[in-house]
């Protein structure tokens, strides 16, 4: 699945990249979260645009939205049948420009993060769905959801989905929904080939949505890791039994 993400590579890079008309200057950012705006890369009217959508998708029909699962992530094995996303997969695909995500791994809590990115360092366009949501007062609310997918053999050491990554080459190829369909795209919906992505263990600062700074996607040291280790439950002391008179004050815990 993908539930954090991380963008620092310059705006102008990625401008370039993914290339949108807008220049958008924004900051580096190193923990977004669900609920958040994050950027989005659409097609519209034959020309990319730059917008910026609440992660987390809305589908149109939806009334109440305060009743309906934030739906962060689409799974590519049935969003073309699922009545949240089938229209989005076909007439609003879109990119999340993003340089890496976060994982975490284990069963003992609290569990291992990890960060996980292109070897070659380059950023990567998460595959995304789109729906502008309209409010019953004529509000409107652009909304996006990530596509994810079974992991290759060597990530899924740390979790069994991960989000699909379009390569640059493909960029234009999924972002036309001209034809109305989803039929071309199918196939794009993988996981990474192995070998890919590489990763590494990360300090668990990143858990707290309010931590967003630079720090969180180095490599975590021993230092860091003896700080973060669970601390051994404190036994509870024992109790002495009360001294008898003729003990002459020596009490005894045996």
């Amino acid at each position: 699945m993908c539930g954090r993400f991380v963008i620092t590579s310059p705006p102008a890079a990625l401008r370039q990249i993914f290339g949108y008309l807008e220049q958008p200057n924004f900051p580096p950012r190193h923990n977004i979260a669900p609920t958040q705006p994050v950027p989005v890369v659409i097609v519209e009217n034959g020309v990319r645009h730059f917008r910026l959508m609440r992660w987390g998708l809305l589908p149109a029909w939806v009334k109440d939205p305060r009743k309906f699962s934030l739906l962060i992530n689409a799974r590519s094995e049935t969003v073309a049948e699922k009545p949240a996303f089938k229209n989005a997969i076909r007439r609003r695909r879109c990119l999340v420009p993003a340089d890496g995500y976060y994982e975490w791994q284990g069963s003992a809590k609290p569990k291992r993060p990890y960060f996980i990115h292109r070897r070659d360092g380059q950023p990567i366009g998460l595959a995304g769905l789109a729906e502008t949501w309209v409010g019953p007062n004529g509000e409107e609310l652009d909304t996006v959801a990530i596509v994810t997918a079974a992991a290759s053999a060597d990530l899924s050491v740390l979790h069994h989905r991960v989000p699909v990554t379009i390569h640059a080459s493909d960029f234009a190829r999924w972002l036309d929904c001209g034809d109305d369909s989803a039929e071309g795209v199918m196939a794009m919906m993988i996981a990474p080939q192995e070998g890919e992505f590489a990763w590494h263990e990360v300090s668990t600062r990143v858990n707290r949505v309010a931590n967003d700074d630079a720090q969180l996607i180095l490599p975590i040291t021993d230092e860091e890791r003896a700080a973060e280790a669970p601390k051994p439950a404190k036994k509870a002391p024992r109790k002495i039994a009360a001294v008898a008179p003729e003990d002459e004050g020596q009490g005894s815990l045996f």
